[in-house]
């Protein structure tokens, strides 16, 4: 397990944040209907190790589905780079962290990170979908 502390933020650079990260845990993309056209290619991190360093009054938050996660996005870019939640299955309050939004992380060591898909189209979350290509 190796932790860095990674850089991130929207494309305009209002919302900026900083992250304790293992890339080498893995990351997530899903084929639900956000997911899937906004291409969020996720990585779930604790609260503690996630810190909003500018710009909470630049987010606005999309209300879709159960409401369980918020699904937040720069009003200025519209860059969803983070979201937030609470979820029992993944042991509560969490951050998920857009990893195409990390400022600081090489092309080659994202070209590495582990991806587990989930089939959220079908809210059978722990299945992988028949294709991913296109996630």
């Amino acid at each position: 397990m190796t932790v860095q502390t990674c850089h991130g933020s929207c494309h305009c650079g209002a919302v900026r944040y900083e992250v304790d990260l293992d890339l080498s845990a893995g990351s997530g993309r899903c084929n639900c209907s956000i997911c899937t056209k906004t291409r969020y290619w996720g990585a779930i991190v604790r609260p503690e190790a996630f810190r909003l360093l500018h710009g909470e009054d630049a987010l606005t938050r999309y209300p879709f589905g159960t409401g369980m996660v918020e699904h937040l996005f720069c009003r200025h870019c519209g860059v969803k780079s983070f979201g937030r939640g609470e979820l029992e299955v993944l042991g509560g309050r969490y951050y998920s962290v857009n990893l195409a939004c990390l400022d600081d992380v090489e092309h080659a060591a994202l070209a590495e990170v582990p991806i587990r898909y989930a089939n959220g189209r079908d809210n059978d979350w722990f299945s992988e979908p028949a294709v991913t290509r296109h996630l």
